[in-house]
């Protein structure tokens, strides 16, 4: 794939010598780009005008995780590459970038993760929110605000909603796949 291919509508560009890997993938929405060193984990799902793009540093999604329409995720050097576990949500227009999402992490619609971030497990950051370089949201805890600082504690009413939103999307994403299908 000497010069990118695209398929479906889907952008897939080769960068110095690494090819994305979206073999395991549930779906990948036409008008999307992944650049380079992007590996999509089983039954992840990047929706519509996301990019994706591993050119300095790899970028790692895991199983069923869901990056929304018009989400940009990358990287700034391999000290801060971008790693995201398996079953998180990535709301529309959010920006990740050289951070670590854990698994069942929640970033918001329109919200920034920068350089160094950490979100672990069962963790969320608000829509609209900015999570500032190094900072690192607790499993548990729920950050909003600009900067975003700690708000409160996620329930279990929460978590089970996020657990409820990841498993949509996983629906979604194949009724998806069929429909473009044919």
């Amino acid at each position: 794939m000497e010069n990118g291919m695209t398929m479906a509508g889907v952008t897939l560009l080769p960068f110095d010598g690494a090819t994305p890997d979206v073999s395991r993938a549930g779906f990948v929405a036409p008008g999307s780009r992944l650049i380079g060193d992007v590996v999509l984990g089983e039954g992840a799902s990047v929706w519509y005008n996301c990019v994706l793009r591993g050119d300095v540093a790899p970028i790692s999604v895991g199983a069923r995780t869901n990056i929304q329409d018009g989400t940009v995720v990358h990287v700034t050097t391999k000290q801060y590459d971008t790693v995201i576990g398996a079953d998180c949500l990535i709301g529309h227009l959010a920006i990740v970038h050289g951070c670590h999402l854990h698994d069942r992490a929640f970033v918001g619609l329109g919200a920034i993760v920068m350089d160094g971030c950490v979100i672990e497990s069962d963790a969320m950051l608000a829509a609209g929110a900015l999570l500032t370089p190094g900072k690192r949201i607790l499993s548990g805890q729920m950050w909003a605000g600009r900067p975003a600082k700690y708000v409160r504690d996620l329930t279990e009413e929460d978590l089970a909603a996020h657990r409820k939103g990841v498993a949509g999307y996983v629906e979604l994403a194949r009724r998806h796949a069929a429909a473009l299908a044919g």
